[in-house]
C-alpha cells in the first residue's frame, strides 16, 4: 500500500508543479540536474568513464548551460554498453525491464526500479487528468499486448484509472464489437490504430461509440487523420508524445496551443547538426536528460525525434514550457536527390490531398533509394481503375513536392493488405535508407 500512496503523492505533486513560476522551475531543474550528474558519476560506469575521458567532474555541471559540456549519447552507444548503463546501487534482477518498439529494427532495453515505475504512471496520468479524465471513467486502450500487465491489482480492484486493453493485432471490427460493449469515456491508443478504428466505424455507419476524450500517441498524426478520428467519434483528440525510455515527454491540453513539456521531470534540448541548441521556433533534434531515472540514467540522450521549441505561453495557465509540432523521427526523414530532407508528414498530407483519396482504403510510402519510392495502395473496392489512379497519383506527388518528372521514380503497387509491423504500429511512411 505504501507504494500506491507514493504514486498518488507523485501525482498530486505533479499537478501542483504544472503551475510553478518559471524561476522556481529552473531552480528545480538545476538542483535535480546536479543530483543526477553526481549520482551517475559515482554509480554508473558508463558515465563515470565519460566524465574521466572529458576531464570533467560532477561539480563542473551546475546548471542547464553547463549541460552542453557533455556529449550527446545515442541509442547505438547505449546498446553496446548496456551492462555499464545500469547503476551499481541496483540489483539488475530486481529491476523491471522495458523494450522500445524497435521502429528502426533495433529495440533498446531499458531498466527501471519499482519506484520509478510509479512515478512514470503519475506522469502519464497527469496529462490525461488535465484533459478531463476522471478516476472511474471507463477507459479503453488499443496497444501492444506487451503493455497488458502494466495495470496493477490495486487499480483493477478500485477501478481507479484502470484501462481495459485491446490488442492492436485484433481486427478493427473485433475491436469495435468490444468497445461497443464497454462504452468507454476514454478511448486511447496508437494513433494509427485509432485511425483504422475510425475508418471501420465510418464504413459500417457505427454511431454507438461516443467517448468524451480520445488520446493518441506512439506515432505522428497529421491534421487530416486527427479530424477524421474526431468526426468519426464526435470527441476531441489530444496528441501525447512519449518514449519507452522516459514515459511521457510532452502532451496537448484542451487549448492545443502546443505540447506541454514535463519539465520538472526532464530537460529537453533541441539541437542542430553541430549539437548546438536552436532558437525558439526552429526545428532541432530532441535531446533529453531525465531527472528521475536512477536505475538507468539518461543524460543528453538523443531520442531520435525532431521538434520545435516554443517561447509562447498556454492560455490554460500551466507554466510548463511548450514545444510545437513533433515533425517525426530523425531516422525516418526522407532524403531526396537534391539533398533536401522531407518530413514523413509532407507525404501523408500529400496522399490525403489526392483528388481520388476517397478510393484508397490505406497506403504506405516506402523510400527504397533517394530517387525511388514504392507506394503500396489498398483499394476500397475492385472497381477502382488501377492504371488511372497510379498515373494521377504520381503526377500529384510530383506537383505537391515540386519534384521534376525524371528526378524521382514512383512505383505504385496495389496490394490486398498492408500489415502493421512487429511492434503493432502502422507506419504510413518508411525510409529504408541506412541512417547516418
Amino acid at each position: 500500500m505504501t507504494n500506491y500512496l507514493r504514486a498518488f503523492y507523485y501525482l498530486s505533486s505533479l499537478m501542483r508543479s504544472a503551475y510553478w513560476a518559471r524561476d522556481r522551475l529552473l531552480e528545480h531543474q538545476n538542483k535535480k540536474l546536479r543530483r543526477i550528474v553526481k549520482y551517475a558519476y559515482d554509480y554508473v560506469p558508463f558515465y563515470h568513464k565519460k566524465f574521466r575521458q572529458l576531464g570533467l567532474k560532477p561539480s563542473d555541471i551546475r546548471n542547464l548551460k553547463d549541460l552542453n559540456r557533455l556529449p550527446i549519447v545515442r541509442k547505438n552507444e547505449i546498446r553496446k554498453n548496456l551492462d555499464k548503463m545500469i547503476s551499481n546501487k541496483f540489483y539488475v534482477k530486481k529491476l523491471q525491464k522495458r523494450s522500445t518498439s524497435g521502429s528502426t529494427g533495433q529495440p533498446l532495453t531499458v531498466f527501471i526500479s519499482k519506484d520509478e515505475d510509479y512515478f512514470r504512471k503519475a506522469k502519464h496520468l497527469r496529462a490525461n487528468i488535465c484533459c478531463g479524465q476522471r478516476p472511474r471513467d471507463r477507459w479503453v486502450t488499443i496497444t501492444s499486448p506487451s503493455h497488458f500487465a502494466e495495470v496493477t491489482k490495486f487499480q483493477k480492484t478500485l477501478g481507479y484509472y484502470a484501462p481495459t486493453f485491446l490488442s492492436v493485432f485484433e481486427r478493427p471490427a473485433r475491436q469495435i464489437s468490444i468497445i461497443e460493449k464497454i462504452k468507454p469515456k476514454i478511448l486511447d491508443g496508437y494513433s494509427s490504430s485509432l485511425l483504422l478504428l475510425a475508418k471501420e466505424a465510418k464504413r459500417r455507419g457505427i454511431e454507438t461509440i461516443k467517448p468524451k476524450i480520445i488520446f493518441g500517441g506512439a506515432e505522428l498524426v497529421d491534421n487530416f487523420s486527427r479530424r477524421f478520428i474526431e468526426e468519426a467519434f464526435d470527441a476531441p483528440f489530444y496528441d501525447q508524445y512519449a518514449i519507452v525510455e522516459l514515459e511521457r515527454l510532452a502532451w496537448q491540453c484542451p487549448e492545443k496551443s502546443g505540447y506541454h513539456i514535463d519539465a520538472e521531470t526532464m530537460i529537453l534540448q533541441f539541437v542542430n547538426e553541430n549539437g548546438d541548441e536552436v532558437s525558439e521556433g526552429e526545428s532541432g533534434e530532441i535531446v533529453c536528460t531525465s531527472l528521475f531515472n536512477y536505475a538507468m540514467p539518461f543524460i543528453r540522450y538523443a531520442v531520435g525525434d525532431i521538434g520545435v521549441p516554443s517561447d509562447e505561453e498556454c492560455p490554460c495557465g500551466r507554466t510548463l514550457p511548450l514545444m510545437k509540432v513533433i515533425e517525426g523521427r530523425k531516422d525516418s526523414l526522407l532524403l531526396l536527390p537534391d539533398s533536401r530532407l522531407l518530413s514523413p508528414r509532407a507525404l501523408t498530407i500529400t496522399m490525403n490531398m489526392f483528388e481520388s483519396s476517397r478510393l484508397i482504403e490505406q497506403f504506405r510510402v516506402i523510400q527504397k533509394k533517394t530517387d525511388l519510392f514504392e507506394i503500396w495502395i489498398k483499394k476500397k473496392d475492385d472497381t477502382v481503375d488501377e492504371t488511372t489512379i497510379a498515373t494521377k497519383l504520381a503526377a500529384h506527388i510530383r506537383k505537391m513536392l515540386k519534384i521534376d518528372k525524371y528526378e524521382i521514380s514512383f512505383e505504385i503497387k496495389f496490394v490486398e493488405d498492408i500489415p502493421i509491423d512487429r511492434s503493432g504500429k502502422l507506419r504510413a511512411v518508411v525510409s529504408e535508407l541506412a541512417s547516418s
